[in-house]
């Protein structure tokens, strides 16, 4: 472990690990909300913007953050007339970055209003997937925790980069198998249950908050809803819905890199509330593909604690064993044990929307 990467409304903060924990070192952009980050192997780091009024910047590092470059951002075409899409084609923000890598130099961004882009040049020119952009499904898309629909999970197939898997709020789970050419509505089995009962299963409208593919075994799917944890074993074409304590209802998903049984979540109170349950914070894990979750509250606030986890809040490095949690109160825990015991980092960061390790 070397990097711990927080993406938060006031910059994008870099810490450190040595003496056996995470220290902070840095912060760049500071004053600026930066929604995402991504890394590669090779030290390229990437950082998205979202700067409101002044609109969604990128920029990229080719040495680990010493020094960075604006590059281009993903641009949509210009709206047609069309009474039947309500939603707009002008970029918001920038909410998923994702590496291939297998590919050099290939990134995908999933973007609010719900548009998936990728660029060949490490993000120096991007393209709008027209595929699914023109699914006609698209048009009855809606929002979630924002007005307008957006891509938050783009899952890369370990062995096949062009079998990708992406989760949409308010829109469902898409496959594509042709590196975005074609797309396929798959989730049987997913539940929407804020909509009439005669269209809770309907695919097209699932609000997916968050969705992991194994890496070891890309038939296993893991996706935390807006009302239910759900598992595919069949690459996210069926899911089963499982029923944690306290509360089934959340936004991050991390996903053990070897063991595909094994994952961690972080229950809230939902709708209108949005804290942990009883005000007492905890992350939930499964060992056993979700067959039963152990409630991991050591080292972590068990009394008037307010603290929500983002999609993107909720990272596992690649042994297994140490993750790292930011919080929307700008609190930080890390465990090196799988989540058994947490350690606070910090209690005073800006609000946390993003966290990510960095080699």
């Amino acid at each position: 472990m070397n990097r711990v990467l927080l993406s938060t409304r006031k910059g994008l903060v870099e810490l450190s690990g040595r003496d056996g924990g995470l220290h902070y070192d840095k912060t760049h952009f500071i004053g600026d909300p930066v929604s995402v980050t991504a890394t590669d192997a090779e030290g390229r780091w990437w950082a998205a913007l979202n700067l409101g009024h002044f609109g969604t910047k990128l920029h990229r590092s080719e040495d680990r953050g010493r020094t960075w470059r604006e590059i281009a951002v993903p641009a949509y075409p210009e709206k047609p007339e069309d009474p039947d899409d309500p939603n707009t084609w002008t970029l918001q923000q920038i909410w998923c970055l994702e590496v291939d890598p297998k590919v050099p130099g290939r990134l995908w961004a999933g973007t609010i209003p719900g548009g998936l882009f990728r660029s060949d040049d490490y993000g120096d020119s991007w393209v709008l997937n027209e595929a699914l952009w023109s699914v006609p499904e698209r048009k009855g898309w809606f929002g979630g925790g924002y007005d307008q629909p957006g891509i938050h999970s783009v899952a890369i197939h370990p062995q096949d980069s062009n079998h990708l898997t992406v989760g949409v709020s308010c829109g469902g789970v898409w496959k594509s198998h042709d590196g975005g050419d074609s797309w396929t509505l798959v989730g049987e089995g997913l539940r929407a249950a804020f909509m009439p009962e005669d269209m809770q299963f309907n695919k097209a409208i699932q609000d997916v908050h968050r969705l992991v593919v194994s890496p070891t075994d890309p038939n296993r799917v893991w996706v935390q809803h807006h009302n239910g944890v759900f598992v595919s074993s069949d690459g996210a074409e069926t899911f089963t819905e499982l029923e944690p304590e306290p509360s089934a209802f959340g936004f991050a998903v991390a996903v053990h890199p070897t063991d595909p049984d094994r994952a961690w979540f972080v229950p809230g109170k939902k709708d209108e509330f949005r804290y942990p349950v009883d005000l007492a914070m905890l992350v939930n894990r499964t060992n056993d593909a979700g067959k039963r979750f152990t409630a991991q509250r050591e080292g972590l606030p068990q009394e008037a604690c307010f603290d929500l986890v983002y999609r993107h809040g909720l990272a596992v490095d690649d042994t297994g064993d140490r993750l790292v949690m930011g919080s929307t109160t700008g609190n930080v825990w890390f465990s090196d044990d799988g989540g058994s015991r947490w350690q606070s980092v910090s209690t005073h960061m800006p609000p946390i929307y993003a966290v990510a390790f960095a080699e």
